[in-house]
């Protein structure tokens, strides 16, 4: 597996730019959409946490260990969310999508799913990834909903293994996507974002 450096990944609704500190304003405004930093289960902001967020971002990239991202809406050119690789391990080729967070108005759209493709494509395709994780608060249903509809497996349940923002400890559910499923799985996101929309 190629280490992940920046990169500015071009879809049809949304591109992802490699994240950096002017971004502050942009993902104040997009976080504020929905006051997201509200939600007990997510890593979204509160505004004035910002420049720490990506401070925290860029030091990850830094070491090594992540590559942030923040999501742009291609028709209006405005911030509306951020991604980005984590927990690279290159010496067994792989590494996790997380960090996931659009504004309240973007969700239930096809940014999560053109943006997950994007950084599929490029995991899989690019970077030679054996397997791509992603992980979420088990009282995150949503965010389970949308990682089982992107094709993901359940891989389990880390008890007790993270806290939340608001003190309390959460359990963690893994789910992975390993190469040889990845064909099928591109498939199916290429036709989620191409099917007639009811």
């Amino acid at each position: 597996m190629r280490m992940p450096e920046p990169v500015t990944l071009f879809g049809r609704h949304v591109r992802l730019e490699p994240m950096h500190a002017d971004h502050e304003p942009g993902l104040q405004d997009a976080a504020a959409d929905g006051e997201l930093w509200r939600l007990r289960v997510t890593s979204v902001p509160e505004p004035e946490q910002t420049a720490i967020y990506i401070a925290n971002a860029l030091m990850g990239q830094q070491d090594g260990i992540m590559l942030p991202f923040v999501v742009r809406l291609n028709s209006t050119g405005k911030l509306i969310g951020s991604t980005r690789y984590h927990d690279i391990l290159p010496d067994v080729d792989r590494l996790e999508i997380g960090y996931t967070w659009y504004a309240r108005s973007m969700q239930r759209t096809a940014v999560n799913t053109e943006s997950k493709l994007l950084l599929m494509t490029h995991a899989f395709e690019a970077l030679g990834c054996a397997v791509v994780g992603l992980r979420t608060d088990n009282f995150n249903f949503a965010s389970q909903r949308a990682i089982e509809r992107l094709g993901a497996r359940k891989d389990g349940v880390i008890r007790h293994s993270a806290r939340r923002r608001d003190g309390t400890v959460r359990d963690t559910v893994m789910y992975s996507i390993v190469a040889g499923e990845w064909p099928e799985v591109k498939a199916q996101l290429q036709w989620q974002l191409e099917r007639p929309r009811c």
